[in-house]
């Protein structure tokens, strides 16, 4: 009874140890998935925007920070149309590009949503971390919405905010 016992202990240590998590943000093999082509005869309109998002904020004094993590929600908030997403590029608080997540078009299907998790751990961007999206849309089709979540939580406290991209051209 007691070798049973144990094979069902191995077994189930076994099967709960399979990871089928999605792969990171990071990588480029989900961003793959989403790519699109566009063509040059498609009349769209292009847009470029910026959305301010914190790694860390300050925490009790200049010198003291405090981690965060970061999703970034990209949205088309069109129901009918398919947007493109042509570049996502996360930049640190002195304006040095950290990473560009993709810089080829992607499409987003109308109502769809996908994010960016930039994880806790991740301080590289700063306190004044930020992102340039570069996007197109069918000729009068709102344009797609960018926001940041931030949130962490220690022990029974938490805390988390929200930023909204702005449109610079």
């Amino acid at each position: 009874m007691k070798t049973i016992y144990v094979f069902l202990i191995l077994l189930f240590v076994f099967f709960s140890c399979n990871d089928k998590r999605e792969l990171s943000s990071i990588n480029p093999e989900n961003w793959e998935k989403r790519r699109a082509v566009i063509k040059t005869s498609d009349s769209l309109d292009y847009g470029k925007s910026y959305l301010s998002v914190y790694s860390e904020i300050f925490s009790l004094s200049e010198h003291t920070t405090h981690n965060l993590t970061s999703m970034v929600s990209l949205r088309n908030i069109s129901e009918t149309d398919t947007i493109y997403i042509l570049r996502a590029e996360y930049y640190d608080t002195h304006g040095k590009s950290v990473r560009t997540y993709f810089n080829y078009p992607i499409y987003l299907a109308p109502l769809e949503t996908t994010e960016i998790i930039i994880d806790e751990i991740d301080v590289s961007g700063g306190t004044g971390s930020n992102f340039i999206f570069e996007w197109k849309t069918p000729r009068n089709c709102p344009e797609p919405l960018f926001e940041g979540v931030m949130s962490s939580t220690m022990g029974q406290q938490g805390l988390s905010f929200t930023t909204q991209a702005k449109r610079i051209n």
